[in-house]
């Protein structure tokens, strides 16, 4: 990947380095291989899945399973795996692409399948399986020949995995892990044919082991009467004095809470990039539907309410795609830094990316519930067409919901957003304390200097907005110490400015790109306008309910000096409703979803 602009930055670092010494990773950056990659999954996904998802809702198994065999046979199972195990051992960005791509199927329930095979049902393997682990097993799941699955749910342990109840206990002769106890949500549960389980070892040591279908001991449940995602397999896993070989054990006893959190890492960028090819989905069949249908005379298209709802979508899908790119591409860069040839490649490689578990888990929140925002406004544009099962938008409403559940609540991932920044200001991982100090500085005379004028009001009310997150984040940790990770109201609200900041950031740097590719393309001046401009409205409101929160009510003369010296700076005297106006028309005249 061709990224010689990009900086090696820690994640988190976008709350103290000025917007103007930042660059990122976008869409526009995609390499001939990456286009050609998309090209080819999205015609894959229209011509071979999409017509058949009606079929695949009905749980075929039959027709899942040659669908399966197909991605194989186009190596998409392999993206990230090892050429010497039959994968491709493309990049990151290239796992996005795929993500995002595979959205085109129309068919939640077929994604799903596929990229959990893809993702936490073989990446364990690859990333912690010894080389024998890989050659039995990374072949089949790559082929398309067996299906992968992640067991680390359990009936009293969902985001808090390492309360989980299931133990691992050698048996006598050494040659086997006994396994007692039960996984339940597992995608691909009825269907897979290798399951990564964890367990505890002697109660104790959180541990992985690759389980077999057919391992003694080992049953599925019945599937799961679910609201959504009904084509795809989800069971609970029944261990019931399992034996599991010993060589089956995966990397050491006691270190299954590696595997864990770096699968969902990067579990958590592959979904924001597939939620971001469905909201570019279901803008541009809603912009379709509405150019069509006519109410007292006229295109609905044309009302004014309808006309801000369009925008919103977009506005919605351009941020999001902005902001998944972004995160992509710093990773990557990380990554790009490692030895491939080192042993502990891949435990490294895990190490890099958990230094952006709060950009993660930011794409992971954010795409998740502006895919759920976008399908209700589509699904509200469409009336009571939206509401009958025959079409698209009745399903994929009840398919989304899902999203701000799996790979962590999004409760949780908010409160991992504001406890890694904690922790990085704490530890002085980042200057956040440094930054902290110099808050009145700018306060009293902070401009950016920039030789470019585009978007430059709306750098600014990103930089105060740094400082107002960092001043709240302040006064929250005089209050409460470390004991603001408890206070999960406020570090909510801390999780929620953190990632419209990081959100706009991204905007602003992709549009001021993109303007330089053509700057006749005014519409992504337009969506940045309005995004800062809204979300100037949402921080300072946001910010005071915290410091009320803090203070329990009683605020300081000087605390509400300086909110309102950080309103007076954040204002900006915006027309986005006519700004929004000319972002619906833009999208009206390509009659799709623009970007």
């Amino acid at each position: 990947m061709e990224q010689d602009t990009l900086k090696k930055v820690a994640g988190g670092s976008f709350l103290t380095t000025p917007i103007n010494e930042s660059t990122i990773f976008s869409r526009e950056d995609f390499t001939d291989e990456h286009k050609e990659i998309e090209s080819m999954v999205k015609g894959f996904c229209k011509e071979e899945v999409a017509p058949a998802k009606d079929q695949l809702e009905k749980k075929n198994k039959e027709l899942t399973f040659s669908l399966i065999k197909k991605v194989g046979e186009l190596g998409l199972m392999g993206v990230e795996v090892p050429e010497e195990y039959g994968g491709m051992e493309l990049d990151k960005i290239t796992g996005a692409i795929v993500a995002e791509s595979s959205s085109y199927s129309e068919c939640s329930s077929f994604v799903v399948t596929w990229s959990t095979n893809l993702g936490i049902g073989s990446l364990p393997i690859v990333w912690f399986g010894t080389h024998a682990q890989k050659e039995k097993y990374l072949p089949k799941l790559i082929d398309g020949t067996s299906i992968g699955a992640y067991g680390l749910t359990e009936p009293s342990a969902g985001s808090d995995a390492l309360s989980a109840k299931t133990t691992a206990t050698l048996s006598e002769d050494g040659k086997h892990y006994i396994l007692n106890g039960e996984k339940v949500f597992i995608t691909n549960g009825g269907w897979a044919d290798i399951y990564t389980v964890f367990a505890k070892v002697d109660g104790e040591k959180f541990t992985a082991f690759i389980v077999e279908r057919d391992t003694p001991g080992f049953t599925q449940g019945p599937e799961y009467d679910k609201m959504g995602m009904r084509g795809s397999s989800t069971t609970p896993l029944i261990f019931q004095d399992a034996k599991v070989p010993v060589e089956n054990l995966l990397y050491e006893v006691g270190k299954g809470h590696h595997i864990a959190f770096n699968v969902l890492n990067m579990g958590r960028f592959k979904m924001a990039a597939s939620l971001l090819g469905g909201l570019k989905l279901t803008t541009s069949a809603s912009i379709e539907y509405i150019m069509e249908r006519h109410q007292f005379g006229k295109p609905i298209a044309q009302f004014d309410t309808t006309i801000g709802k369009v925008a919103d979508m977009v506005i919605g899908t351009f941020s999001a795609d902005c902001m998944t790119y972004r995160t992509v591409g710093m990773i990557q860069n990380a990554v790009d830094g490692l030895d491939k040839t080192d042993p502990n490649y891949y435990i490294m490689m895990g190490q890099e990316m958990e230094k952006y578990a709060i950009e993660t888990s930011m794409a992971k929140v954010y795409c998740s519930e502006m895919n759920g925002r976008v399908i209700d406004s589509g699904l509200q544009m469409m009336g009571g067409y939206g509401f009958i099962e025959e079409y698209n938008m009745a399903r994929l409403y009840r398919d989304s919901r899902i999203d701000r559940i799996w790979e962590g609540t999004n409760e949780i991932n908010r409160q991992i957003i504001t406890g890694y920044i904690m922790k990085k200001a704490l530890m002085e991982e980042l200057p956040v304390q440094q930054a902290i100090r110099d808050i009145d500085k700018f306060m009293n005379n902070g401009v950016l200097k920039d030789d470019n004028d585009t978007l430059l009001a709306e750098s600014n009310v990103v930089e105060t907005a740094k400082r107002l997150a960092l001043f709240l984040l302040d006064e929250g940790l005089c209050e409460f110490a470390q004991d603001l990770k408890h206070q999960q109201q406020i570090a909510d609200i801390l999780a929620n400015i953190f990632m419209d900041i990081y959100v706009a950031e991204s905007i602003i740097l992709r549009a001021k790109k993109m303007l330089v590719i053509s700057s006749k393309d005014k519409c992504v001046e337009y969506i940045a306008k309005i995004f800062v401009a809204e979300m100037s409205q949402r921080i300072i409101p946001d910010a005071e309910r915290a410091l009320k929160a803090i203070y329990n009510g009683d605020l300081e003369p000087i605390i509400h000096e300086k909110l309102n010296s950080f309103r007076d700076r954040m204002y900006l005297s915006t027309n986005t409703l006519g700004l929004k106006t000319k972002v619906a028309e833009y999208a009206y005249s390509k009659n799709a979803y623009p970007y």
